[in-house]
């Protein structure tokens, strides 16, 4: 029977193994499933680091005098 959602292998060491195994024990949760959680945080910091950098970005290019005021902006 076909898998519902895509799956993923990974090599990893043995001390690797040993720490998601302690972290799944602690969780009552599978292995797969710790590595899945830590895969979609780690997904999540990047992009939050993406957009911390757009928005540095359009700060550093800001010019007060060319702003639209709220008001004008949305009549």
């Amino acid at each position: 029977m076909p898998a519902k959602n895509p799956r993923v292998s990974a090599v990893v060491d043995k001390a690797l193994m040993k720490w998601l195994r302690s972290k799944a024990v602690d969780q009552g949760i599978s292995v797969s499933l710790i590595v899945r959680d830590i895969l979609a945080r780690v997904r999540d910091e990047e992009e939050e680091r993406y957009w911390v950098a757009a928005g540095e970005e359009r700060l550093e290019s800001f010019s007060q005098a060319d702003a639209i005021e709220h008001d004008d902006a949305w009549s």
